[in-house]
């Protein structure tokens, strides 16, 4: 078989590594901490293309547009993780940011064989999703070539949506296919092509950006606290609260009633104390402000 992978950056072996199996434990931690640490500076050198990306992608969202992240493998598992986060932390639906695996949900937990080859597969995903112009999908590939996020970008762009390339190789195929590339190069991996080490390090940092300076533009952030946060379980509850309290500085008591008042909904509770209104008038002076806070506090 003829290896397609030869001159990716992500699939040379470092020869600082190739010794590691002879190494005492505390040195190839250091040696993988070392090598982490060159991540963050490897992502920064793209920032430019990450800001682009992500307000061309705000801008589709705030129309009413959907953020799909597509991948395959180590990829498809971070984009999963990413989009799952996104309800509890911004209180979005479940429909609004997504992560699409190759394989399907079963292979969050273990290898689909050939999944990953399945171009066709991909574009059938953005098929069945009903992908239209104003959705933005982000494709995410380590080696920037995987079959099934070409697959799926391809047809996403015939659809008119946005189409991001997220990969750690310079000029991957990704790039090529999609409107805006964002390529983190990191080079060889300690372990020889294992891509889930720096190369989804730097995917899951790009993704953190992608998903939190979106909804940060969207308004669903107050300052830095997550003012959408789904009050889910006590530890949440009590954030809630806090924030309320915060924001306010009302007592316990006060940003307690209001909360229970506005049905754990802290924008709500914030303008009820703030103005002096029900939760009824609360809601509707935040929707008169685009359910923007900071808007619906100073208007």
């Amino acid at each position: 078989m003829i290896d397609p992978l030869p001159e990716l950056s992500t699939e040379q072996s470092d020869p600082r590594y190739s010794q590691i199996d002879r190494l005492p434990t505390a040195q190839i931690a250091r040696l993988m901490n070392q090598a982490d640490a060159a991540v963050p500076a490897a992502v920064a050198m793209v920032i430019p293309a990450i800001s682009a990306a992500i307000d061309a992608i705000a801008a589709r969202m705030g129309e009413g547009g959907r953020l799909l992240y597509v991948g395959a493998g180590t990829s498809g598992r971070l984009a999963v993780l990413d989009a799952s986060e996104c309800p509890p932390t911004f209180g979005t639906d479940p429909s609004l940011v997504q992560g699409i695996i190759a394989g399907g949900p079963d292979a969050l937990t273990r290898s689909v064989e050939g999944a990953e080859d399945d171009g066709d597969a991909g574009a059938a995903a953005m098929k069945d999703l009903e992908v239209g112009p104003l959705d933005s999908v982000v494709g995410v590939s380590a080696s920037g070539q995987a079959p099934f996020v070409l697959g799926a970008l391809t047809e996403a762009a015939g659809r008119g949506a946005l189409t991001v390339g997220l990969s750690c190789n310079d000029g991957a195929p990704l790039s090529a296919a999609a409107e805006h590339a964002i390529e983190v190069v990191v080079g060889p991996e300690v372990v020889t092509g294992s891509t889930r080490l720096k190369a989804g390090t730097a995917q899951k940092l790009v993704l953190n950006m992608i998903s939190t300076i979106s909804m940060v533009r969207l308004g669903r952030t107050y300052g830095n606290e997550m003012i959408e946060m789904s009050a889910m379980n006590s530890k949440l509850a009590g954030r809630v609260l806090r924030m309320v309290r915060d924001i306010t500085g009302a007592d316990h008591e006060t940003a307690g009633a209001a909360l229970d008042a506005a049905g754990g909904q802290a924008k709500v509770a914030v303008l009820m104390i703030e103005h002096g209104l029900d939760a009824d008038g609360a809601r509707a002076l935040l929707e008169s402000h685009g359910e923007r806070l900071s808007d619906a506090l100073s208007g």
